[in-house]
């Protein structure tokens, strides 16, 4: 079982229970990120691990200095809860 939220291409993923939880995205230019998926299998869900992939997602955003597209739905609605990130939509 992965522990922490593990990034690559265009991808943030956590291995949980043997199942892939995923948080996918485009780049849009230079500066702008479109998170456009986010995954968690029914068996796994109601833990928390959706808001994890999103929070390392956007945590990323801040240390990169990028633009957000929340296309994602549950992006979305963590961004409206968590108003910190506000400031980086595009």
């Amino acid at each position: 079982m992965s522990t922490r939220v593990e990034h690559i291409k265009n991808k943030f993923y956590k291995i949980v229970d043997g199942l892939e939880c995923v948080l996918e995205y485009d780049i849009r230019d230079d500066n702008t990120i479109v998170f456009y998926h986010t995954y968690v299998s029914h068996q796994i869900r109601s833990r928390g691990l959706a808001q994890e992939l999103i929070k390392a997602g956007l945590d990323y955003v801040v240390e990169n200095k990028l633009n957000i597209v929340p296309a994602c739905s549950a992006v979305r609605r963590y961004m409206d809860r968590n108003r910190d990130y506000e400031k980086y939509l595009k």
